[in-house]
């Protein structure tokens, strides 16, 4: 099995401006939701929220999905290729 892809790092080699985090963090702000609201909306814990918007990890497509249909964007917007 081969290594792992981390797609923050091809976002940055690729000359993405904002990475999954900081769009998500953008997002967040714009409705002036906290982390724990945030997180509570996406029935996900608070440091999972803290994670993604440092880009410390990633989501699952599930979750990517449901961030998508909670912000009424895309996902590729959410990858930064949109």
């Amino acid at each position: 099995m081969g290594k792992a892809v981390n797609f923050f790092r091809l976002w940055e080699n690729m000359g993405m401006k904002e990475t999954f985090g900081e769009r998500l963090r953008s997002l967040r702000m714009e409705r002036e939701l906290g982390q724990i609201q945030l997180a509570e909306a996406l029935d996900v814990g608070k440091s999972i929220i803290s994670l993604w918007e440092l880009d410390k990890c990633e989501p699952t497509l599930s979750h990517l999905v449901a961030i998508a249909l909670f912000f009424n964007v895309s996902i590729d917007y959410l990858a930064g290729i949109a």
